[in-house]
C-alpha cells in the first residue's frame, strides 16, 4: 500500500539543525492521517506521498516551511510578580489577549533581577531543519477519522 489521501501513516523521525545535530527525534511511532489535514508539517506530507512500507525520506526545512522565522515581537520582559513563585525556566504559560481572545503560549527563557524573560515563537523558529523519516505502517483511515480530520485508536487521539 501506498501513501495516498486518506491514509493512517505511521512512522520514526529525526530531526537535525543545519550543524548535523539531532535536535529531536520520537521515541514511539507518531501516527497521522495523511491528505492536507495538517497533521504533519506541509513540506514533509508532500515528500511521503506516494511512499510504501519502509520507504525513507529526507526533507530539509526552510524556517518558513517548518517553524516559522523568530520574531523578537514575540519576546517580553515581564515582573517576576506577575509569575508563580515556583517559576522556572523552560516553564509554559498560556495567556489570553483581552480584545481579540486568541491565546498565545509563552516560554520561560530567563529570570534575572526580578523580571522573566519569556517567549512565544516555536523553539526551533528561525532554523533550518532535516527531517529524516522511515514509514513504519500505513493502512486505509476510517470515515469517523476522516470526517474529525485525525487518527484515533492507540497513538491517535482518544475520544
Amino acid at each position: 500500500m501506498q501513501i495516498t489521501p486518506n491514509s493512517v501513516v505511521s512512522l520514526n523521525y529525526t530531526m537535525f539543525n543545519a550543524e548535523g545535530n539531532i535536535i529531536d527525534q520520537n521515541h514511539d511511532p507518531i501516527v497521522y492521517l495523511h491528505g492536507g489535514y495538517d497533521n504533519i508539517l506541509p513540506a514533509v506530507e508532500a515528500a511521503l506521498d506516494g511512499k510504501s512500507v519502509g520507504d525513507k525520506v529526507s526533507v530539509t526545512l526552510t524556517p518558513e516551511e517548518g517553524f516559522g522565522e523568530f520574531d523578537a515581537q514575540y519576546v517580553r520582559q515581564e515582573d517576576v510578580g506577575l509569575f508563580p513563585p515556583d517559576i522556572e525556566v523552560g516553564m509554559m504559560f498560556e495567556t489570553r489577549d483581552p480584545e481579540t481572545e486568541e491565546t498565545m503560549q509563552f516560554r520561560v527563557t530567563a529570570i534575572d533581577a526580578g523580571v522573566v524573560t519569556v517567549d512565544a515563537n516555536h523553539p526551533l523558529a528561525g532554523m533550518t531543519i532535516r527531517f529524516d523519516a522511515e514509514v513504519l505502517e500505513i493502512r486505509e483511515a476510517s470515515d469517523e477519522e476522516i470526517v474529525h480530520g485525525h487518527v484515533h485508536g492507540e497513538h491517535g487521539h482518544q475520544h
